[in-house]
């Protein structure tokens, strides 16, 4: 894989993660994405184009408002480097690969709407459902391209299948789990699904392991209680990325040491 195009996919997602934030300041408050101009939440300056580099910007602002000098939050940053980040290692797990498109999608997606869970304990619909249908159409476009229809019906059923699973655990017990969290569930199964079921799986198990991990930490420092509400999205999202980057030597092993006849078969890595 060229290094080129790994550099030239992580710049996207510098810019990807900068209209990110603009997205979690802005839809849990319904507000835009496209206008008005971008300005300081604290003196309504209008951020200047010099001052709007993903990254940069905030690095040579000493991270502050050139107007007013009010600090500026380190989720902007943060997002914006995590985003390219991710972008640059899926370039190089899946290469230029007709599947690329939809995964980028579904993990800026989900990188929206993690922060905004971080933030306001909220996954809203204007970012669920956006990120839904575009992994869906770029995989419908992968299909399209690849002859490889099979896939998008696991996609379909993954999908179907995530959101009625959360769907009753949120029917039996609504405490457990907000129905923001039943429709990411659909859009995991729809983003994981091309990949296949053993990555919805990994990711599934990932993340709620790491959101008990994470709830048992709290409650042993004195920092939580069994009712402390935790932004179970967080978890999701990197059980999500983490089956995404790692999934698939992880499943092919547990499948070779639980098969005894599936030892000494070569990995492969799903595309």
């Amino acid at each position: 894989m060229s290094s080129i195009y790994v550099v030239f996919i992580g710049l996207l997602g510098l810019a990807v993660g900068s209209f990110l934030n603009v997205a979690v300041s802005r839809v849990p408050a319904g507000g835009s994405v496209l206008r008005p101009r971008s300005a300081c939440p604290r003196c309504a300056t209008p951020i200047a184009a010099r001052d709007n580099i993903p990254l940069v910007s905030w690095l040579l602002l000493g991270r502050r408002c050139r107007a007013c000098r009010v600090p500026i939050p380190a989720r902007y940053p943060l997002l914006e480097a995590l985003t390219a980040i991710l972008f640059a290692a899926e370039a190089l797990r899946f290469g230029r690969t007709e599947a690329l498109p939809a995964e980028l999608v579904f993990t800026a997606g989900l990188l929206a709407l993690a922060a905004c869970d971080a933030e306001e304990f909220l996954l809203p619909r204007r970012l669920v459902y956006p990120t839904l249908w575009l992994t869906a159409v770029c995989l419908l476009a992968a299909a399209a391209a690849t002859g490889q229809w099979h896939r998008l019906g696991v996609t379909a059923v993954c999908g179907v299948g995530a959101f009625a699973v959360f769907f009753a655990l949120h029917w039996v017990r609504p405490a457990w789990l907000g129905f923001g969290d039943v429709r990411l569930a659909g859009l995991l199964g729809t983003g994981l699904g091309w990949l296949g079921p053993g990555h919805l799986v990994f990711a599934l198990l990932a993340g709620s392991a790491a959101g008990l991990l994470v709830g048992i930490a709290l409650m042993a420092t004195g920092r939580a209680t069994r009712h402390t509400r935790l932004p179970f999205g967080v978890f999701l999202t990197a059980g999500a990325i983490a089956a995404i980057l790692v999934g698939a030597p992880v499943i092919h092993w547990y499948e070779s040491v639980s098969d005894p006849y599936a030892v000494g078969v070569p990995l492969t890595t799903v595309r």
